[in-house]
């Protein structure tokens, strides 16, 4: 007998726990599993969900931002949708959602509750009473679960710490992405006027605070001041890219800064690329930096949660200090000048990351 899963997330953006939700609906044993997806609307994503061989439910009450009453009654239409569609387990994902999510499975009655923590709803960044608010909230809707997800070894010790799930029964599983043969070259170089020669630094993620891009192009500003050949390749958009954009519009190279905007083709413009930067404030397991790897890309990355779990420290590549932008352009530098080790260290991450992080194995 099939058993329903209802897989919940916030909102299909593109990013990684999206992807790797939609590719868990997409590849569960059909035999076994009858996959359901409840998201909110207006993902980038939608589509792909609309388009698959299974029910998506869009809840359009369920969005990002805390709305007391968007979210009751988003929680109300969860709920509802638990006790039409009856699912023996439900799988969430994402901070809005798992929270609203497990309390409406819990108070449907649902026999199991898995949670994937692909990363937290808190962070250092917020005043200490709204983080603490969020702390409360995940130790409570822990405590609702059959069983605990983690994808990265610092999420898993961070809650842990902070007494979030402590005693239940959990799973370190990676975020993981297709282990393909690397892309081969293309003509992108050609296309933004990039010679063949030149060193292509790149960076994928949505512009806002999570992903730092101030500081990306503060990075950027400290490369180029040293060196005029290096190009960079910014891969998103979002709130902050204008004023990233802004900040380096005055600066004499501020073309060799190509604003690429969301693009289908990140595989072939990693191939294009000699190294990947990462200038995000927290995490949980970033996805670009895994796939950089796969890309055999040596990264430069802030040492965020999740971060340390795939970047080797001179082996392959150099997790620094948070917002240590000096150090992250002196590192880019000493890549770019020394192209053997940099070439050395793109292999060994491939390497690395085949062992753990194969989607399949996922």
């Amino acid at each position: 007998m099939k058993r329903r899963v209802a897989h919940i997330i916030t909102q299909l953006e593109l990013g990684g726990a999206q992807r790797n939700t939609l590719y868990t609906v997409t590849h569960l044993d059909r035999e076994q599993y009858e996959p359901i997806l409840i998201c909110g609307p207006e993902g980038i994503l939608d589509d792909e969900a609309k388009a698959g061989e299974w029910p998506t439910h869009f809840v359009k009450w369920l969005v990002r931002p805390i709305n007391p009453l968007k979210d009751i009654l988003a929680f109300i239409a969860i709920y509802r949708l638990l006790r039409a569609i009856k699912p023996p387990i439900v799988h969430t994902h994402s901070s809005k959602a798992g929270i609203l999510g497990r309390v409406a499975a819990y108070v449907a009655g649902v026999p199991v509750i898995i949670h994937t923590f692909h990363g937290f709803g808190f962070t250092p960044r917020q005043p200490v009473w709204i983080r603490k608010f969020f702390v409360f909230l995940e130790r409570g809707c822990a405590r609702l679960c059959t069983h605990l997800v983690f994808v990265s070894r610092d999420n898993e010790e961070e809650a842990d710490r902070l007494g979030v799930g402590r005693g239940k029964p959990r799973s370190l599983i990676r975020s993981g992405i297709a282990i393909l043969d690397p892309t081969p070259p293309s003509t992108i170089r050609q296309g933004l006027g990039i010679p063949e020669s030149d060193w292509v630094v790149i960076s994928v993620g949505n512009f806002k605070p999570q992903k730092n891009p101030m500081e990306l192009a503060r990075t950027a500003k400290i490369v180029l001041d040293t060196d005029p050949s290096i190009h960079f390749l910014w891969v998103g958009d979002g709130e902050l890219r204008k004023e990233a954009e802004d900040y380096l519009a005055p600066h004499p190279l501020s073309a060799n800064v190509h604003f690429l905007g969301w693009r289908n083709d990140i595989p072939a413009l990693l191939a294009a690329s000699n190294c990947f930067l990462l200038t995000s404030l927290w995490e949980g397991l970033p996805r670009a930096l895994v796939e950089a790897a796969v890309a055999r890309l040596p990264s430069v990355a802030f040492a965020v949660n999740g971060v340390k779990d795939i970047l080797i420290e001179g082996e392959t590549g150099f997790p620094i200090p948070p917002q240590d932008v000096q150090d992250a352009a002196e590192k880019i530098l000493w890549l770019k000048n020394n192209p053997q080790e940099a070439a050395r260290m793109g292999m060994r991450a491939r390497l690395e990351v085949a062992k753990e992080f194969d989607i399949d194995k996922m």
